[in-house]
Order: C-alpha cells, then structure tokens, then sequence
C-alpha cells in the first residue's frame, strides 16, 4: 500500500502531466475556429500528423495510464479521508475552505464520466468505429467533430464538465504546488494568479469550441 505521501506526490504528478497534456490538445484544437475550410483541411492535416507519429502514440499510452492513476488515487484518498473523519472537519472549518476544495471528489467523477463519454464519441469512433471519410477515402476528424458538437445536449454536458474541469484544475494546481513545496510565501499571490488564470483561461477555451461549431459552422 502506498504511503498517504506517496498518494499525494503520484496525484500530483500525473495530475500535472493531465494539465500540460490540456495546453497541447487546447492548442492543436484551437484549428477549429479558422474559417470552415481551412479548418477542415488543416485540423484533418493535423488529427493524420498525430495518429502516424510514434511518439504521440508513447505519449497517448502515458496519458490513459496518467487518467486511471489520477483517477484511482483520486478515489483512494477520499476513502481515506472519509475513513478518517476528514469530511466531518472540512465541514465544520465553513468558510475556512472553498466548496470545491471541499468536493474533488463529485468533481472529478463528473470530468471522468465527460472523459468516457467524450472518448466513446472521438477516440473510439475515429479508431474502431465508423467515421465519416473524405474525398480520398481517409478518415475525417472535423467532419467527426462538427457531427457531434451540432447536437444541443453534448454541447450543454461539455460547456457543464469545463465548468466543473476548471474548478478541479483551480484547487488541483495549488494544491499540486503546495506538494512540491515550491509555495513560498512570497510567491503564493502570483501562484495563484496564474494558477486561477491558466484554469479559466483552458476551461473557457474548450467551452467555446463546441459552443462555436454549433452555432457557426453548416
């Protein structure tokens, strides 16, 4: 069994790999805002480069393991705390902490649920499913994407679960930073910062891809 530091530098570890993965899916995504066609042609480009490369594949391998680790650990701790009657002071401290400090756990079910559904429709699909092809026959990602993102409910479950990703990411940055005990007194007004900025600024960004196809994109 791994020590309750352990639990805590592995949660903060991978948790920090699944932010920097964030900022490079955010980047390659934001393609989908240039005008139709060249979105279409260079999101395409982009999703062929991606599935060819052997590094991206060792980097996606390390992703999945990085999700169920974060998400095991996740679940462990709160069975600790709870175990330990952790709830009963985070309660009782009221206003001494955040409501979402105080929930990771409802939080992180509600992104892992997004995170099946949001595979099942992208990931899946594009590799064992059907998905539409171009005019030479290869796999259309965009097209794969703006099919699900014209249907209403997946785009209210997505704009709701970056609400929730980016609270998660709020209380998880600071409290990753606060593991590698790089918070220094000094710094901890700019941590935060950024901290609360990267997490609004990546959540918002998402929220207004699928929010953009919908109502722009024929």
């Amino acid at each position: 069994m791994l020590s309750t530091l352990a639990k805590k530098m592995l949660m903060c570890l991978t948790g920090l790999f699944l932010v920097f993965f964030l900022l490079i899916h955010f980047l390659g995504n934001l393609q989908l805002f240039l005008p139709q066609e060249q979105a279409h042609l260079q999101f395409n480009a982009y999703s062929h480069f991606l599935s060819g490369n052997i590094l991206i594949k060792l980097i996606s391998y390390l992703l999945y393991l990085s999700i169920i680790l974060h998400a095991l650990d996740g679940l462990m701790i709160t069975l600790h705390n709870k175990r330990a009657g952790a709830n009963y002071v985070s309660d009782r401290r009221g206003r001494a902490s955040k409501w979402y400090s105080r929930n990771m756990g409802i939080l992180g079910t509600l992104i892992l649920i997004f995170l099946v559904i949001h595979f099942q429709n992208f990931w899946y699909v594009y590799k064992f499913g059907a998905p539409p092809l171009d005019d030479r026959g290869n796999k259309d990602l965009y097209i794969l994407v703006v099919e699900v993102f014209k249907q209403w409910w997946y785009v209210v479950i997505y704009v709701f679960s970056m609400a929730a990703l980016c609270y998660h990411l709020i209380h998880g940055i600071h409290s990753a930073i606060r593991t590698l005990g790089v918070f220094h007194p000094k710094f901890v007004k700019w941590f935060k910062i950024i901290g609360i900025s990267y997490s609004v600024i990546i959540s918002i960004g998402f929220a207004l891809m699928p929010i953009y196809i919908f109502f722009t994109v024929k």
